[in-house]
């Protein structure tokens, strides 16, 4: 009979959002926040309790462990070292501080008025996954704050493994790696990740949404930053010399497709975004995010954002702009439609843990996106959780037990032989 892990996995999760780790935007060090370091030496101290070899933290808050194999004589086929990878950061959106989760305990349908903000209300209409989640316990936050299940949902999942296959040696295993990374939510952690030393062959990172959604593809992304450049004078003098900018830029935003845009956009149509910016009479600039599935849509986009920008300097007369395009990641599917096996045995694994599982493209990245492209093959797995970087965000007791029940029979299923068709 399996023993029971040392701690749960509900109340692993519930004790680690209570630790700030949120990330910040435009920070040139990694971590780009040191509170995120208390959590990362939290989980080595647990780690090193739960038995693993190997455990150590890196200069940039970067978390590594090795799972020795448990297999008692050489199988006929090698079994590849399997990571495991989930974010420590929370998302710079909404503050991550002082979070009190709330445990929704049997609920039984309706909408949920998060109490200390009774406008922030997880309705049904909105989450029709609601209807599914009858006699679940719903974990939310008070609505002041993220709750963190992005991703400290994977990070309790894979510490629960960890735990239950400490407890169970019976469990057959091959090698397993883990990793916990600092600053996936700014996109500049990974950057920091030591694929040699992770040692892993094959990986999964554990940061997704709905209960058996399994993703080999996410977006290819870029980002552009469109500047224009006026000439600024004293306001009581400026006829005839001032040229501004500001002007520039309102028309220039103008011009944005408004089928174009995040807000109307769905399924595999890209987007490009207007997201932050800085007007000033002299010089005034924009960034956008440029996102689509193929390359040639990407390509498409960019050429689209140059054009509208020589439109708008030919209307203002002494204006005159300069576009620089950065590619920030690129669509895993590339690489991972080689690796078939992945995809395989984490729907065989979700199938044994009685999910229904489907393949479904991210509208986003995750670590996995540039991992994958430094040769660590790596699509994501679910963890159950709903409206990551909002105060709405929420998962589930049978989100978090689900995800990791899918991890143990993951690491089993690797360990009995080469994926299935």
């Amino acid at each position: 009979m399996r023993k029971a892990p040392s701690e749960g996995v509900v109340d692993r999760f519930l004790r680690y959002v209570r630790i700030d780790t949120q990330s910040q935007e435009d920070q040139s060090t990694v971590p780009s926040t040191a509170k995120q370091w208390t959590l990362a030496n939290l989980l080595a101290s647990e780690l090193t309790q739960l038995g693993a070899d190997d455990v150590r933290v890196s200069e940039f808050c970067m978390v590594y462990a090795r799972i020795p194999s448990n297999i008692p004589s050489p199988p006929s086929t090698r079994i590849p070292v399997i990571g495991l990878v989930a974010h420590v950061d929370t998302s710079p959106a909404v503050t991550g501080a002082n979070v009190n989760p709330i445990v929704h305990r049997n609920y039984q349908g309706g909408d949920i008025t998060l109490p200390k903000d009774p406008s922030q209300v997880i309705t049904v209409e909105q989450h029709p996954v609601l209807k599914e989640m009858i006699g679940d316990d719903i974990i939310t936050t008070d609505g002041t704050t993220l709750l963190g299940s992005d991703d400290k949902s994977g990070v309790a999942a894979i510490m629960t493994l960890v735990d239950v296959l400490a407890q169970n040696r019976q469990i057959e295993h091959g090698p397993i790696a883990v990793a916990f990374t600092a600053d996936e939510e700014v996109g500049i952690g990974i950057d920091r990740f030591d694929v040699e030393a992770f040692g892993a062959e094959l990986a999964y990172t554990v940061d997704g949404g709905e209960l058996g959604e399994i993703s080999d593809e996410t977006w290819s992304a870029r980002q552009a930053t469109v500047t224009f450049v006026g000439r600024s004078a004293h306001p009581g003098t400026a006829k005839g010399v001032m040229v501004n900018s500001i002007y520039a830029l309102a028309d220039y935003l103008s011009r944005m497709p408004r089928g174009m845009l995040p807000e109307t956009t769905e399924d595999r149509a890209g987007f490009v975004h207007p997201h932050t910016g800085v007007a000033d009479v002299s010089e005034s600039s924009i960034r956008i995010l440029l996102r689509d599935f193929e390359m040639e849509g990407l390509e498409a986009k960019e050429r689209l954002l140059r054009d509208l920008a020589s439109d708008t300097v030919e209307k203002f007369p002494g204006v005159s702009v300069r576009v620089e395009m950065k590619e920030n990641y690129r669509n895993m599917k590339e690489v991972l439609k080689h690796h078939p096996q992945l995809i395989a045995n984490v729907r065989e694994a979700a199938r044994r843990a009685g999910l229904a599982p489907f393949t479904k493209p991210i509208r986003g990245g995750t670590d996995g996106s540039k991992l994958t492209f430094r040769g660590l093959p790596c699509p994501n797995i679910f963890t159950g959780g709903h409206e990551f970087h909002s105060k709405l965000e929420f998962n589930s007791r049978r989100g978090l037990e689900k995800t990791t029940e899918t991890l143990v029979h993951l690491v089993q299923i690797f360990a009995e032989g080469p994926a299935r068709p």
